[in-house]
């Protein structure tokens, strides 16, 4: 069989494999590198500013841990009264789910106690304090933002 050398017009098939591979590398890496600068560059907590009205404060009983999904939060009152965590975790801002050993992550497995405190990581910080107290009319007011 004959071989017909390549003009100086055509590509061979091997250098045009070797083109199609570097493409694919370097469209790779750029997908990887603006996946890594948006993961390094989260901010959990945003700038959006909000006041909450939860109702009264009576029906927030001694000993109670209630979330607010509208607010992303859970209220707390113990015999210290009334305080509010963020139920975004610090990690990447997945909404944490709560159990009966505090906080767990769905999204990347962090843990927390039940006030907040890291337990286990990836998240390297606890979770966010929320200011709330309880106005004039007897009504428990939370602040995000």
């Amino acid at each position: 069989m004959n071989a017909i050398p390549p003009t100086g017009d055509t590509l061979s098939r091997r250098a045009f494999l070797d083109l199609l591979v570097k493409a694919c590398l370097a469209g790779s890496a750029l997908l990887g590198l603006g996946i890594v600068t948006r993961y390094l560059g989260y901010h959990s907590e945003g700038s959006r500013s909000s006041r909450y009205d939860l109702g009264l404060a009576s029906e927030y009983p001694l000993g109670s841990r209630i979330p607010i999904q509208d607010a992303q939060a859970i209220i707390i009152h113990d015999s210290q009264g009334f305080r509010a965590i963020s139920l975004v975790c610090p990690h990447l801002g997945c909404t944490v789910n709560v159990t009966n050993e505090g906080f767990s992550c769905p999204c990347h497995g962090s843990r927390f106690q039940p006030d907040g405190s890291l337990r286990k990581g990836p998240a390297s910080h606890p979770m966010a304090s929320i200011p709330v107290e309880v106005d004039a009319e007897n009504h428990l007011i939370l602040y995000r933002g």
